[in-house]
């Protein structure tokens, strides 16, 4: 546009930045010049000199009105969508609801709605019953706390078989897209720290806690909320006065100094030991909960730190119970003359190999041969097969090591054994997930001794000769009491079987991988079939587990799972409302959780345990102080522990 086009009343744009001016008057400068009279759209009069070079800029203006609202309706409409979905929360308090794929119970409402977000910041325990939806819990808070703006960066911490569970969940229910944290992601990043880069991240729980440099890569970061599943897993207790931290927990300690919102997820957060619980509930606070209470000095309120509610209190919209009746019940069986004589001699050995280990002076290695010598008896317990097995596997590794040894040095004292643990073994098998605690259990009760030199390497070995030779002569002897007693529940408990007479979906766990092995083949003997019976244990890999899962939901002609405590987290198979303890767990949260793999939102049918017990063995003591530790649970947890 030429300077000498610019007129009286034109509308021009050009002369001020982004809008269209109205000429009010011009006075030309000389040839190459002219000095402009303008009004802007807000009513402002000024004044400008143009000059030739300013002519490339200029245009004259069409036709129309500075809000004329002739610009594209369908833009118009999705700016203004987004704009209204920007300020939703002002309007409707639980957006979250309304823009997720999910259909939330009254329980989960009341969960993020009255008990997380009023809570400023948020530093809490959610410990709803197995099986109650805590991960839709979850996923509602966060996406709340995303749309209100009070969080941009969230750091879920699962264990490593959790992670792409959570990573689909929160994609599918909620349209978040989280990113599982791996190693390459330090190398592909240029700061090198994706704890830094990646806002919306989860990470593998040991993955975390076994590492030195990815612990001082999250102390640089910082985090709107961190989430734990499993929280119970960050466990500490007490040696005397001194607090025995495992790694877990040393982790969870350095997640809650960077974090403003800190959640842990577990429906167990109460082992038995009130002492351990409060060490627990330090993570969240730790000036209220420091140092060692007396015992009986006091019982703290957790109720502002922590939410449980059990499912026989959950109820849906309509008032009705949520989850069906389950039942649990006792099989009490006496061993065989055979068996009680096979389960005297191990004891007898397992006593005197003790008070070997107790005159140890290296405190790890006593520790480490204790362990061996605990599984082991509760091998006994579990199967002829299993004892058998173990006593098999020692007594032949104990004997390679001794021809190893008599090369090396002849007739020297060994001066370590193979398979001691530097540390609290104890600590650290409760610290390993299911599956490594499976081959961590192996390697010390086939390897850990308290022999000292050859000579009481081989007069050990004499004696697992003897035992087994006997445990042999049991397996062989068809007399396995707990197996008739599981062959007779199979076979003439009314709740095994449906209307047409068949075989119901049943799930058993046991302790250890032989007795699995040796279940299977009766079991597919008992019921004429092999597709009949599948099984989980720590040694099937992920995507195979997977595999299992989805054919014990869908084929109706696999009727029985057998699995170890692999299968204890996790794992959805409402489709099933039978569950057998074959072997009890001595741990009181993985009974629960083991119950809940079946007892879960999605179970219409009562469901029944049975939990299978020795009488007049060190099993059956441990059975009633098992029961004296839930009855521990349930008081310190308000009524609310395991039923």
């Amino acid at each position: 546009m030429k300077l000498e086009d610019i007129k009286n009343n034109a509308a021009i744009s050009g002369i001020e930045p982004g809008q269209v001016v109205r000429i009010i008057t011009t006075e030309p400068v000389g040839d190459n010049a002219i000095t402009v009279y303008y009004k802007t759209a807000d009513g402002r009069v000024l004044e400008r000199m143009l000059f030739r070079t300013d002519e490339a800029s200029l245009s004259l203006a069409e036709a129309g009105r500075p809000w004329a609202f002739d610009a594209s309706g369908a833009d118009f409409k999705l700016v203004t969508e987004a704009y209204r979905i920007n300020l939703a929360h002002l309007f409707d308090p639980m957006t979250a609801i309304h823009t997720s794929n999910v259909e939330p119970l009254p329980h989960q409402i009341t969960a993020v709605y009255e008990s997380m977000l009023p809570r400023q910041p948020l530093r809490f325990v959610l410990a709803d019953d197995p099986g109650a939806g805590k991960t839709v819990m979850a996923g509602l808070f966060i996406r709340e706390l995303l749309m209100r703006a009070d969080a941009k960066r969230v750091l879920i911490v699962a264990p490593g078989s959790l992670v792409e569970q959570w990573q689909d969940e929160m994609y599918e229910k909620f349209g978040l897209n989280f990113t599982i944290f791996s190693r390459e992601q330090i190398d592909q990043l240029r700061s090198g720290n994706p704890f830094e880069d990646i806002d919306l991240l989860v990470a593998r729980v040991d993955q975390l806690s076994r590492s030195e440099d990815l612990h001082e890569k999250l102390r640089l970061s910082r985090w709107d909320l961190v989430v734990v599943d499993e929280a119970h897993k960050l466990s500490a207790s007490y040696s005397g006065k001194k607090i025995s931290k495992t790694k877990r927990y040393q982790l969870g300690e350095l997640l809650g100094s960077i974090t403003r919102h800190f959640l842990l997820m577990t429906a167990t957060p109460h082992n038995g030991k009130e002492e351990d619980f409060q060490l627990f509930l330090s993570l969240l606070d730790s000036d209220r909960f420091y140092g060692k209470f007396r015992d009986g000095a006091h019982k703290v309120d957790v109720s502002d730190l922590m939410r449980r509610m059990i499912k026989e209190d959950l109820r849906k919209f309509d008032g009705t119970p949520l989850f069906p009746e389950r039942r649990a019940y006792t099989v009490n069986y006496r061993l065989s003359d055979a068996e009680a004589a096979l389960y005297y001699s191990v004891t007898e050995y397992v006593k005197e190999e003790m008070n070997k280990a107790d005159r140890l002076e290296d405190g790890n290695r006593k520790g480490t041969v204790g362990f061996a010598l605990t599984a082991l008896q509760r091998r006994l317990a579990s199967s002829p097969e299993a004892i058998y097995q173990s006593l098999k596997r020692r007594r032949q590794k104990l004997s390679r090591r001794v021809e190893e040894e008599k090369l090396r040095q002849r007739g020297q004292i060994l001066a370590e054994t193979l398979g001691t643990y530097h540390g609290n073994i104890w600590d650290a098998a409760d610290g390993l997930n299911p599956n490594d605690y499976e081959v961590f259990e192996e390697e010390v009760v086939d390897q850990a001794t308290a022999a000292q030199t050859v000579q009481e390497l081989e007069k050990e070995i004499l004696i697992l000769k003897e035992l087994e030779e006997q445990a042999r002569q049991v397996v062989h002897s068809d007399q396995d009491r707990k197996w008739d007693e599981l062959s007779s529940l199979l076979q003439n408990t009314p709740e095994m079987r449906d209307s047409a007479g068949r075989q119901r979906k049943l799930i058993i766990f046991t302790e250890h991988k032989d007795t699995l092995n040796y279940l299977t083949v009766k079991i597919r003997g008992l019921l004429g079939s092999e597709e009949a019976v599948a099984v989980i244990h720590g040694g099937v890999a992920r995507e195979e587990r997977r595999k299992v899962q989805e054919m014990f939901r869908n084929d109706p002609g696999l009727r029985v799972l057998i699995a170890t405590d692999a299968a204890g987290e996790g794992v959805n198979l409402q489709n099933a409302n039978l569950m057998v303890n074959y072997d009890l767990p001595w741990n009181p949260n993985r009974l629960e959780q083991r119950f809940g793999r079946i007892h879960r939102i999605g179970q219409t049918e009562v469901c029944h345990l049975w939990n299978m017990v020795a009488a007049q063995t060190r099993e059956g003591d441990v059975f009633r102080r098992l029961l004296e530790k839930l009855e521990n649970e349930r008081q310190a947890l308000g009524g609310r522990g395991v039923p």
